[in-house]
């Protein structure tokens, strides 16, 4: 089983164009920096009763304040999330920056496609984070969308136009259609020089297919250089150690899916959300 593990993530490697090179755990480069300062718009966004309580019970998983902090997120900025899907982090981007900045979600496809290429699953998501937005306009501002649905659309806007492209937990998704490469690179187009792709992911284990859900954290690094940025920090900020990686429904074993069910609910809550990396790829120069 380990070893078709291991030759499914070669595989997948390879397609994305990558080295099949194996790195230790602590070969990553030393970016790591202390716990970061969170400013006081961004803590009353975080703390705001905007936000609903199922989501808030999250925090203590997903650092929300410290993650955003992390990637230099401030106010007056132009932001773009990829994939908000039910809209946990744009409860708190949305609001912060609609005053003086500027939130943008590269949201699922919603119109019919003549392919059939979006699942049911998404064009609901999509709609439904629509509805979210419009009918708390209020609150979250002029939102800006566009539609990221590879390998139709990757264009993320206006090259060069954005201040931070912020992705959560969604690299394993695009990796499994092996359309990982085009995100990447959509992303660095549309940043601006010193703009940043900042990225929370499952953390695997050498050797874990995507399939599981988790990827390989010097894996991305290496693909991030390979359409020119540079990674400039990394934090531990949403690791979680009791994550052993090992379970029958891959990391949608762990909450908030719990994937089992019943089965051993109380060993998978336990244990808590999944291990992440919290990565920030800044753009240093035009390619």
């Amino acid at each position: 089983m380990k070893r078709n593990m291991m030759l499914g993530a070669l595989i997948g490697l390879s397609s994305l164009g990558m080295s099949t090179a194996i790195y230790a755990a602590d070969s990553m480069p030393d970016k790591k920096v202390t716990a970061p300062q969170v400013n006081a718009a961004l803590a009353k966004a975080v703390a705001s009763e905007f936000r609903s309580t199922e989501n808030k019970l999250r925090d203590q998983y997903r650092h929300p304040a410290e993650t955003l902090a992390f990637f230099d997120v401030k106010p007056e900025q132009t932001v773009i999330e990829l994939w908000p899907g039910g809209g946990w982090y744009a409860e708190i981007l949305a609001p912060y920056l609609a005053s003086k900045g500027q939130y943008v979600a590269a949201n699922f496809e919603t119109k019919p496609a003549e392919d059939n290429r979006q699942t049911a699953y998404y064009k609901s998501a999509g709609v439904k984070f629509e509805k979210w937005v419009s009918d708390n306009k209020a609150s979250v501002g002029n939102v800006q969308f566009v539609t990221l649905d590879p390998p139709a659309k990757f264009s993320l806007g206006k090259d060069n136009s954005a201040d931070h492209v912020l992705t959560f937990r969604n690299l394993h998704n695009w990796a499994m259609k092996g359309e990982l490469e085009g995100v990447f690179k959509a992303a660095y187009d549309v940043l601006k020089v010193g703009g940043s792709l900042g990225v929370v992911e499952h953390r695997a284990n050498v050797g874990m297919a995507a399939e599981s859900g988790y990827m390989e954290q010097n894996q991305m690094v290496e693909l991030a250089n390979k359409y020119g940025f540079e990674l400039t920090a990394n934090s531990e900020l949403n690791a979680n150690p009791k994550d052993s990686k090992d379970y029958p429904k891959g990391v949608w074993t762990l909450p908030p899916r719990l994937a089992m069910g019943d089965q051993d609910k109380q060993k998978y809550l336990d244990i808590g959300e999944s291990d992440r990396m919290t990565l920030k790829f800044t753009k240093t120069a035009a390619k």
